[in-house]
């Protein structure tokens, strides 16, 4: 089953033996690396903080980027009654914490898959459409977080291609292509590699926020922090 920790409030990888050991090819000055997934609970938690650190950086000239982390790629829990009673009080710990808003209509459905490939997949569908008609970089994080809203307040199923059709319109997108580009190959291994690139960093749970500069990655949060604490940290990272 899901593991999220409430103290730390962070969702835990599950053991993978794919996982690999090698270091990636790191851009040269400072950026700001969010990885997440838009199902990870703790993550729509921090949302407002997210977006809050995506406006300072591109106030401050700061690269800011999302990276899908594949919480629960392929699904497997069963959708039973103590998953459903997991997932509520997980929700209803959060949104206490947080403030975040959730709603609980999703788990009154007879059947569902917490599987967060596809959504983490729209996500990286939009990123290579924002490259390829050369959008503003914003469109990635607003989509994720529509994403989320969706999905947690709303109770939708992420699982569903016509889940993402409503998003693209208010976001300007072409719905016809993003869902043919959502089923290509190329999108299916782009969001692959962004599983990878997680793992090659080292990160095991999320929300988590990295720096990187001079080739070099580091840890500004994971888990739980407020947007004073984590503007704070990035502050005194750069200022080191």
């Amino acid at each position: 089953m899901m593991n999220c920790d409430p103290v730390t409030g962070a969702c835990i990888l599950p053991e993978s033996d794919t996982a690999t050991r090698t270091t990636p090819a790191l851009r040269q000055g400072p950026s700001v690396h969010y990885v997440g997934d838009p199902m990870c609970s703790w993550c729509w938690g921090i949302s407002p903080t997210v977006n809050a650190l995506a406006d300072f950086c591109a106030g401050e000239g700061i690269a800011f980027t999302l990276t899908m982390g594949g919480l629960r790629a392929g699904g497997g829990d069963p959708w039973s009654p103590q998953f459903k009673d997991f997932l509520r009080n997980e929700w209803q710990h959060i949104a206490q914490v947080t403030g975040q808003p959730f709603g609980f209509t999703l788990l009154e459905t007879p059947h569902f898959n917490y599987d967060t490939e596809p959504a983490c997949r729209a996500v990286s569908t939009v990123k290579l459409l924002q490259a390829k008609h050369s959008l503003p970089e914003v469109v990635v994080q607003q989509f994720f977080s529509a994403v989320q809203q969706k999905f947690y307040v709303e109770g939708q199923d992420t699982t569903k291609v016509d889940f993402y059709a409503e998003l693209c319109t208010r976001l300007g997108l072409d719905v016809t292509e993003f869902n043919a580009l959502f089923d290509s190959p190329e999108a299916k291994q782009a969001v692959h590699q962004e599983f990878v690139r997680c793992r090659q960093w080292g990160v095991r749970s999320f929300p988590t926020i990295l720096l990187e500069r001079n080739g070099e990655v580091s840890a500004l949060a994971v888990g739980m922090v407020t947007t004073e604490q984590l503007l704070t940290a990035l502050k005194e990272a750069i200022a080191a």
